[in-house]
């Protein structure tokens, strides 16, 4: 099979090991009260925070199950933190994944920010029908051939 259109995993073998890293910001819009109930822990469903930082480091360390055709990667430190931005009223979300590896971390801190926010949208969901993923990217990479990148 040898056409254009075949699904293939990058070949990355001749590749050298390097410290690698990327961050991954993302935010989940919502009505001020949603966010006011969420700040106060005054949600049904608990600590919405904790909740969506443990299902974003799960995420990450299985995203080559999720993700067609990514590497397994040994991630060596995934970050994740939350800000409150009030004035948008929403929650914004920044994962950091890093490690040694002959291909980057970038799927890896994007489906970290995607399943944290759904995490916090499952958990908001019974107050709030109007929530929303937004703006999910990477800011910045670094590591590999192409060095550090910021991308914001």
């Amino acid at each position: 099979m040898n056409s254009s259109s075949d699904v293939r995993m990058v070949d990355v073998s001749g590749k050298p090991v390097t410290k690698r890293q990327a961050v991954a910001r993302g935010k989940v819009l919502m009505q001020a009260e949603t966010l006011d109930l969420l700040k106060k822990g005054k949600l049904p469903k608990g600590d919405v925070l904790a909740a969506a930082r443990v299902a974003g480091i799960m995420a990450a360390k299985e995203t080559y199950r999720l993700i067609p055709l990514c590497h397994p990667l040994l991630i060596e430190e995934i970050k994740i933190e939350f800000s409150m931005d009030d004035k948008a009223s929403a929650v914004e979300i920044t994962a950091m994944a890093k490690g040694s590896g002959k291909t980057g971390f970038e799927m890896e801190a994007l489906t970290a920010v995607a399943i944290s926010g759904l995490t916090i949208y499952d958990m908001c969901k019974t107050v709030d029908q109007t929530m929303r993923l937004d703006n999910i990217r990477l800011i910045k990479k670094s590591g590999g051939k192409s060095g550090t990148v910021n991308l914001k």
